[in-house]
């Protein structure tokens, strides 16, 4: 069978673990309704926003397990974990008593298109923005439409969807040789055709009416839409045999301990550096090591004051729509999701059509651009407007996705492919410290307003989230200049890859 197969299914895999990895993302369409289930208050609500984001801390340990152990048995664990931590609080909605996913996903993409894997990450990054919509599409479809049924629809599916659709595509995970395909160009633009719909359409059910259930199934269509591509490429390899009577060989390259497929030609390079220089990355760095690099410390210090702070302010999305005057939380988390469906997506979209662009633009200068334009979004959220409302949650998702993309790849650039697992899960685990962080000052600024308050310890109006906005406005544009900082550390590194 040909290579292009087996990993252009599994990166079909991917893009279905990631559509339904992203239970955080639906957070702010039921933590009104857990908190007043719960009967606690928004500083609680805040421990329990962190609490979610908590395992994030030690995500290190799954980037280890996918080093020595096999990615089916890594991304079951993670299935079983999310289906025991949500399946906790739905019993506890009912009154009866995720790091592992995404470090699979994103060493699959990486590993199995090195050569391409800006746009097999920003693609299969970009379906996780789609899992608050898709879990809002279906409460809506099957579920009451009463707050405490809807709170109970999320918590289930947030459990038992993830295990599910894990088992499933276990053994879909591609183990082949990793490597350029000649065939990548075709897969990845009919894939970019595919993704584009699926967004598009997700905004538009996002904004007009439609059936609950009639939207559900045009989504599930998108979702197995992919699934062209590795039967495309596998009905052509059966036509050729059948023409010619003969079987096409892959030829492979080693670079040191690894293989790297390029169809019919073979380049022999060796030693660790050779294999840097052909995938572009700076340099390998085992985790132990990362704390002795400045880059890294800045780059850290970005992710926490910028994307970070954009799931913060997700986390308090359903807040910030309720003191506003605001019923349609779904409609907004919808909103973002789709949005961001966009952001993860837009990095591989340029990636793809402008790589060779002497004008285009590091992944550092990308991070500082988008930045700039959140901080932006965040000033704008201090105007009292529904425009302003709905319009800056779609720009902040939108950016907030961009950067996740970006940092993926940004990681793998500068610290190198080898120990990216471990790696990646060390940058990210400033999460859950910018959730308890900002999202304690969210909270506490929230309490101390609602305490004049008349409506059983809601905060309503502006001023509930006036401060928090103003400071997550400026922490996202310090952050902005942080990556305009490592943009200029790194500059010789990019123009040497641009060469």
């Amino acid at each position: 069978m040909s290579p292009a197969v087996p990993r252009w299914l599994g990166l079909v895999a991917v893009l279905w673990l990631q559509s339904i990895n992203g239970t955080n993302l639906s957070f702010p369409a039921y933590s009104s309704q857990l908190k007043q289930s719960l009967s606690i208050s928004q500083i609680k609500l805040n421990y329990l926003a962190f609490a979610s984001d908590a395992g994030k801390l030690l995500g290190f340990v799954s980037g280890i397990a996918a080093v020595h152990l096999p990615l089916r048995l890594v991304l079951l664990a993670g299935g079983s974990l999310g289906f025991a931590g949500y399946g906790l609080q739905y019993l506890l909605i009912v009154k009866k008593i995720i790091c592992w996913i995404n470090t699979v996903c994103y060493t699959v993409a990486i590993n199995n298109f090195p050569a391409n894997r800006h746009v097999a990450v920003g693609i299969t990054a970009s379906y996780q923005g789609l899992s608050g919509k898709i879990y809002t599409d279906i409460v809506n479809a099957f579920f009451s439409a009463s707050p405490s049924e809807a709170t109970a629809g999320y918590l289930v599916l947030n459990a038992i969807v993830p295990l599910i659709v894990c088992g499933l595509t276990a053994f879909s995970i591609a183990g082949g040789e990793p490597g350029p395909l000649p065939d990548a160009k075709i897969g990845f633009l009919v894939m970019f055709i595919i993704t584009n719909a699926t967004g598009v359409y997700a905004v538009v059910t996002s904004l007009v009416p439609a059936p609950a259930v009639l939207v559900l199934i045009g989504m599930a269509l998108l979702l197995l839409s992919p699934l062209a591509i590795p039967l495309g490429f596998r009905f052509e390899e059966l036509m050729f045999y059948s023409k010619q009577h003969q079987k096409v060989h892959d030829v492979e390259v080693s670079f040191g301990s690894r293989s790297v497929y390029v169809g019919e030609e073979a380049v022999k390079l060796e030693g660790e550096q050779a294999f840097c220089n052909a995938v572009g990355v700076k340099e390998e760095i085992q985790w132990t090591g990362l704390w002795k690099k400045i880059d890294f410390w800045i780059y850290f210090s970005v992710y926490l004051c910028g994307p970070a702070v954009g799931l913060v302010f997700l986390n308090n999305l359903g807040q910030i729509a309720e003191s506003r005057g605001c019923p349609a939380t779904a409609s907004l988390v919808a909103l973002s999701s789709s949005f961001g469906f966009f952001g993860r997506l837009l990095p591989s979209f340029l990636d793809y059509f402008f790589s060779r662009s002497k004008h285009m633009l590091s992944s550092p200068a990308s991070m500082a651009v988008s930045l700039a334009f959140m901080a932006v979004a965040f000033f704008v959220l201090l105007i009292d407007s529904k425009v302003a409302l709905y319009g800056s949650t779609a720009a902040i998702g939108v950016f907030t996705g961009t950067i996740t993309s970006l940092a993926v790849t940004t990681t793998a650039e500068l610290f190198g492919t080898k120990n990216f697992g471990v790696n990646h899960n060390i940058v990210v685990a400033n999460i859950p410290l910018g959730t308890f962080a900002f999202g304690f000052l969210a909270a506490n600024v929230y309490h101390e307003n609602a305490e004049t308050g008349r409506d059983g310890g809601r905060c309503m109006g502006m001023h509930c989230f006036e401060t928090t906005l103003f400071v997550w406005a400026s922490l996202c544009s310090l952050a902005a200049v942080l990556a305009a900082v490592l943009c200029v550390r790194t500059r010789g590194f990019y123009s040497h890859n641009k060469s």
